[in-house]
């Protein structure tokens, strides 16, 4: 795909911001467009199957926890979301189940984790315009969450999140009901993502890949904002280049893109992925 399609403003932005001046006839990838519904969800099944390969990768896994939807194309009602107790590592396109928000089983055979019902049944609810969404109890997350703060703008990456993540502080142990969920809804908002306090974070997108990116990213950058303020006093970055950073990086093709060289790793390493 070619810049002359239709991202291709946020991505000439993108570009620019990262390698400056680029020629007219460029090529770099794109999301697909004017794809039939059972093309769209074949899409979404597949950037899902890879995010799990990815969080897997990176460490995200602790025991049965996490999970990662996707909103089905064609019934928006309903999600797919990793089968409960299966690792992150050996989830394949054909492993992946889908329920309706009320939890009845629609496709696959094994059961879903009652947290990630309650917790992104109503996110979905919440955001209709979140094709995914993205939670796992990843280190620094875990900690950064026990502050009860939101993520600073210390770093460039950090500014993609300024102003636009929330902070839910009420923890009530482990989700079991959707009264939960639909706070954990109401704090997320309109943002990309919300700390979940004493708990870890969530991120949403307009695609898969862009709600695992700005789960990764989100994660690193808590990282880097302990370790900086395990140092010392970190100094923010002003709020108006903090602004325009999260223009230039901060959008939904950004996140798109920016999970693509961790999706042509696993691509490339997983032959099974799409079995």
């Amino acid at each position: 795909m070619t810049l002359t399609q239709r991202h291709a403003p946020e991505m000439l932005d993108l570009i620019r911001a990262n390698i400056g001046p680029i020629p007219d006839d460029f090529d770099l990838p794109l999301p697909p467009t004017g794809l039939s519904v059972e093309e769209e969800r074949d899409v979404r099944k597949q950037e899902l199957a890879a995010a799990f390969r990815v969080f897997g990768k990176l460490g995200f896994s602790e025991g049965v926890a996490g999970h990662i939807t996707a909103r089905d194309p064609e019934f928006p009602d309903t999600f797919w979301v990793n089968p409960f107790g299966m690792s992150f590592h050996q989830i394949k396109v054909s492993d992946l189940v889908r329920v309706d928000h009320e939890g009845n089983l629609l496709h696959g055979k094994r059961p879903v984790n009652r947290a990630a019902l309650c917790i992104h049944a109503e996110v979905h609810k919440a955001r209709p315009d979140a094709v995914a969404a993205a939670h796992a109890h990843s280190l620094h997350g875990k900690a950064f969450s026990a502050l009860g703060i939101p993520l600073a703008p210390l770093t460039q990456d950090a500014c993609a999140f300024f102003e636009d993540q929330g902070l839910y502080a009420d923890y009530r142990g482990v989700v079991s009901d959707s009264d939960e969920g639909r706070r954990i809804g109401e704090a997320l908002g309109s943002s990309k993502a919300v700390i979940l306090k004493n708990h870890g974070l969530l991120t949403v997108g307009q695609s898969v890949a862009a709600a695992a990116w700005w789960f990764i990213t989100m994660e690193r950058s808590c990282q880097a904002q302990l370790l900086a303020m395990a140092a010392g006093t970190p100094h923010e970055i002003d709020r108006e280049t903090a602004e325009q950073v999260r223009t230039q990086i901060g959008g939904p093709l950004a996140g798109w893109f920016q999970f693509r060289p961790l999706w042509d790793q696993i691509i490339a390493s997983s032959p099974d992925l799409f079995g």
